[in-house]
């Protein structure tokens, strides 16, 4: 699990350089003890992708390797998950329903096009984690989809994804009228 670390460290800084500034040198008092902040955990429910579950997996892992607030996680046998990831011939598209929340659609129609999985995967659950699609645009965009072409097999969300993730899920940021719409079906 991810943790967030806030630690006490400035007062203790403080406490020597006034102490230093009255004239008289004396111990620093012991740093506040450490308080974390947990990743607020997303579960999520590949039974029903097929043969993209280890795109799915590696997804969710690399959202995980990407942010600290939020935590994407495998739900356990007869859990109710909060992410549903299944497979169709369609295109790939998700559905939220609240941040976090959702439906996620692997469709076949852009693996058979040459659209990388892996990619897929990762750009549909960042629907979920409340991204809108950024189209036209770059490979460096996770968002941008199938707008990079099928030679772009980035999975990683860029700094500015990151950051608007960080903040839904850690509470910097409020989302905007450009987030992802919730309780819409959206359809790359």
């Amino acid at each position: 699990m991810h943790i967030r670390q806030v630690t006490g460290g400035l007062v203790a800084a403080l406490a020597v350089t006034f102490s230093l500034m009255s004239g008289q040198a004396t111990a620093a008092p012991a740093p506040a003890q450490d308080t974390a902040v947990a990743a607020r955990v997303v579960t999520y429910d590949a039974s029903g992708s097929a043969e993209f579950r280890s795109a799915v997996d590696r997804g969710a892992a690399i959202w995980n390797e990407s942010v600290n607030a939020v935590e994407l996680v495998p739900s356990a046998a007869g859990q109710r998950a909060n992410i549903r990831v299944l497979a169709d011939d369609g295109w790939p598209r998700a559905q939220t329903t609240s941040l976090g929340n959702g439906t996620v659609w692997i469709g076949r129609q852009a693996v058979i096009e040459g659209h990388n999985t892996i990619r897929i995967s990762s750009h549909e659950l960042g629907h979920i984690l409340g991204l809108p699609d950024i189209k036209p645009g770059p490979c460096t965009s996770l968002m941008s989809g199938s707008t990079a072409g099928t030679s772009c097999t980035n999975a990683y969300p860029n700094a500015a994804e990151k950051s608007a993730v960080e903040g839904y899920f850690g509470g910097a940021l409020t989302r905007k009228s450009g987030d992802a719409p919730l309780n819409t079906l959206i359809v790359d």
